[in-house]
Formats: C-alpha cells, structure tokens, sequence
C-alpha cells in the first residue's frame, strides 16, 4: 500500500480526482485528495491575499496532521508546476515521489502566471480587473476547451461548470522560492498535451521544460486532454499505481 496526496490545478478541488482516487483504493492504496484554499469546498475561504504560500501551506498541514510518510506526491497543471515542487523542498524527508500531471516544476522566482506567453499574461491580468474583481481569474469555458475531445463521461462537462470556481490570483502571480532539495526526490512526469519529443525540443526556451528533459528523466505518455482525471481516469490511476 502506498500513500498518496492528490492535487488538482486551476479552478478545481478535490472532486476532480473522485475516479482517480476510487481506482487507487481499490487497490489498497491511502489516498488523500485536496483542495486548496478557495476551491471546491472551500471556496468560501477566498480572499485577494490566498496565494501560494496559502496553497503549499494547505499540503504540508495536510501532511503534517495527518501524519503522513512516503507520501507520492502528486500535483496536476498549476499544482504541479509551483505547489508539489515547494511542499517537497521545505519536507522532502516525508516525500517518496514527485510526480507531475501534464506539467513541469517552475525555475526559482518565477510565477506560475508568466508561464504562459505575454499576450496571455495580459488577457489573464485584464480578465481579473474586469470580471473577477480584480482578484480573482474565473473558469473557461469547459465546451470550447473540451471541443473534440472523445472518451469524455457523460455529465463531466456539467460537473465542471457547476463545481469550478474562480481561481485567486495571487496563487498564480507569487513567485515560487526553492532551494534544490526537492532536486533529490524520484519524480515522474505524466504528460497528457505534450510529448517527450516536445519537451526536448522546447527544453531551451520553456522554463517548465527544464527540468524535465535532463538525462534519464521519467516519463509516460497518456496523450489525450489537459484533465486526464477526467476523460482517461482509470489509465492514469494505473500509471500512478504503477509509479509507487
């Protein structure tokens, strides 16, 4: 039996991952899904100041009370990009693996917001000042990105409309601070948008890349949608059993 802390990225809590999390008790695994500060059913506890450091203190306070060792860590998107890589260097020694959902840890002092090109940055920026009240970043639209998308359950994008919240931005603007311990830890990445051959290509230019295209990284396809918990749930559950 292995123990697992799940994480989901933007906009979600911890009821994104209920498929995942049922196939991995199955079997015998401990699970532990999440949601963060201000999301899913925690969505009244936003405010302007939940940011980063909101979110990893979220993880290490899970893990701590819980009092939770060889923990396989496992952050989706946003989640993986800033929150796993700082849980993992302020308490490596309760960590047995990083693994990363279509996603990659972010270099020292940046934010998760200026992963995405300037264009992007700024569209995000005015969407917060004109729609979410200068604080908050709301929901897609979940047809328009699920648009060709096959395999999906019926019901999921109904789900996703109703249970998604907006995001706090500050969770995307804080610049992350790491040192290397969390460097030491076996981590595999899941990606699901993107492929190996993409990663090596682009190594030199994203910075998410980076650290994913070292020698001897680790790696599974599961090429599909963004959100693998949801139209490929029961392939990437075997990836994550497989990976403890």
């Amino acid at each position: 039996m292995s123990t697992y802390v799940l994480l989901p990225g933007f906009w979600l809590g911890a009821w994104a991952w209920r498929s995942v999390a049922a196939e991995l008790r199955s079997r015998g695994h401990d699970v532990h899904p999440l949601s963060l500060t201000g999301m899913g059913e925690r969505a009244h506890l936003a405010r302007p100041d939940t940011d980063l450091e909101t979110h990893v203190t979220d993880v290490l306070n899970l893990i701590r009370y819980e009092d939770l060792h060889d923990v396989v860590l496992v952050g989706h998107s946003y989640a993986g990009a800033v929150v796993v890589p700082s849980v993992a260097d302020r308490m490596p020694e309760r960590i047995a693996r990083l693994v990363f959902i279509d996603s990659g840890p972010l270099p020292d002092g940046m934010s998760h917001a200026q992963f995405v090109p300037p264009e992007q940055q700024a569209r995000n920026a005015e969407l917060v000042r004109t729609v979410g009240d200068g604080w908050r970043l709301s929901p897609p639209s979940w047809p328009q990105l699920a648009a060709g998308v096959p395999g999906l359950p019926g019901g999921t994008l109904e789900r996703l409309a109703q249970l998604s919240v907006p995001q706090p931005w500050a969770t995307a603007t804080t610049p992350v601070r790491l040192t290397e311990a969390w460097e030491k830890l076996p981590r595999l990445h899941v990606l699901c948008s993107f492929g190996a051959e993409q990663v090596r290509a682009k190594a030199g230019t994203v910075p998410a890349f980076r650290h994913m295209a070292a020698e001897g990284w680790a790696y599974r396809e599961l090429l599909g949608w963004h959100w693998p918990m949801f139209d490929r749930p029961g392939e990437l559950a075997a990836i994550l059993h497989e990976a403890a």
